[in-house]
């Protein structure tokens, strides 16, 4: 076997060991149920499918590399398969693949918490009614600053299009997407106690947002870690959850608003049962819900920390 064919060879078995190598990393995130972490449970099936590929392209690799025939590796086609350049821009190359597996193996899996939520900004009640708080607000306020002075006109015809209030009735307008709602709503009004769960988190969120008059008073138990803006006073806190539709790229931070002299016992990022009275108050502008808390339970990160759609 002549110089370029044992490169060649050499390439393939090294490419199908990166296969496996990620084939391996993948099946250790299923079996350890880390990739909770990273994608939502519907994405599951693309996960296997992956797997499956990544093995078999991986073995195929590998087969290649160990035959013994120049024909099988050499296409004669006239040109170069080799791979091409200084040993050092080889080795840089297969660097970019093989860190991602060393890297998945060697660093702790965690969970997306209350600095994230602070890049990210957060989204009261189901998110409807409000916008995200936006954590570079100075930065924007300066920028409008700016064009006011630059050209007044301009800016104060602007403000139309871009200082509108969110209204439920540009989002809610399908009669069979309204209906869902008032049937859950219709049946939380016969609850003494609304009990949010992973499963209805933002079916429950939204329900509030639409219908939350209807509900003051009422008794409200739900999970979450410990959050706060940086304005919040000393008596608030949020018992925040982070919702992912695909995976942890798309991740938004969903938030309930409580009222109690013990919020200063709570550290950020400490996980939380709370149940308390229902009220509404105002923030940003925006109406949100608001619990005047009544118990509160420190418990251990839950099996499942994300919440996601229900798609019903």
């Amino acid at each position: 076997m002549d110089r370029e064919n044992i490169d060649l060879s050499f390439h393939s078995y090294i490419r199908g060991i990166i296969l496996l190598g990620f084939s391996l990393l993948l099946l250790a995130f299923i079996i350890s149920g880390n990739i909770r972490y990273y994608i939502a449970p519907k994405m599951m099936p693309f996960m296997y499918f992956a797997l499956v590929v990544f093995i078999i392209l991986g073995v195929v690799q590998i087969i290649r590399s160990t035959r013994k025939n120049d024909q099988d590796i050499d296409c004669d086609c006239g040109e170069d398969h080799s791979m091409t350049g200084s040993p050092v821009i080889k080795i840089a190359i297969y660097s970019i693949f093989v860190a991602p597996i060393v890297m998945g193996f060697v660093l702790p899996d965690k969970v997306l918490d209350s600095s994230v939520a602070a890049n990210r900004g957060i989204q009261y009640g189901s998110g409807i009614l409000t916008k995200p708080t936006d954590p570079n607000e100075t930065a924007s306020s300066t920028a409008r600053a700016e064009a006011f002075l630059e050209n007044p006109d301009e800016y104060f015809s602007s403000l139309g299009e871009t200082d509108e209030h969110y209204s439920v009735e540009d989002f809610y307008t399908e009669e069979g997407f309204n209906q869902y709602y008032l049937e859950l709503a219709e049946e939380l009004e016969s609850q003494q106690r609304i009990i949010v769960t992973d499963d209805n988190y933002l079916d429950i969120m939204t329900v509030l947002d639409l219908h939350m008059d209807q509900f003051l008073g009422r008794e409200l138990v739900i999970t979450g870690f410990v959050y706060r803006e940086e304005e919040f006073e000393d008596n608030q806190l949020v018992v925040a959850r982070f919702a992912m539709t695909c995976c942890v790229a798309d991740a938004a931070v969903y938030g309930t608003l409580v009222e109690s002299d013990l919020a200063t016992e709570y550290e950020n990022d400490t996980w939380v049962h709370v149940s308390g009275t229902l009220d509404k108050t105002e923030y940003n502008g925006y109406p949100i819900p608001l619990i005047h808390l009544r118990e509160i339970t420190v418990i251990d990160e839950p099996e499942q920390p994300y919440v996601f759609p229900s798609f019903r």
